[in-house]
């Protein structure tokens, strides 16, 4: 599989499932488990999703880097 195409799978499936976790922790504690929660969790999710996915591409690059300066001192 083309390195390009693997990059974007991986980071969609780390998204993904912290966006969930964090849009129903959000929705938990802001509106709690009364009746339409699911209806709020996944207009959350859906808000969320797309944004992090999106910034998660401007922010590996500079984490890398990070990570490459700091393992480089051990």
């Amino acid at each position: 599989m083309n390195k390009k195409y693997l990059m974007h799978i991986q980071t969609l499936f780390v998204v993904l499932p912290m966006t969930l976790i964090m849009a129903f922790v959000s929705v938990a504690r802001n509106h709690g488990f009364d009746v339409g929660w699911g209806s709020k969790l996944l207009h959350s999710w859906t808000a969320m999703a797309p944004v992090a996915y999106v910034t998660a591409f401007f922010i590996i690059p500079f984490a890398k880097k990070m990570a490459d300066r700091v393992a480089s001192r051990f």
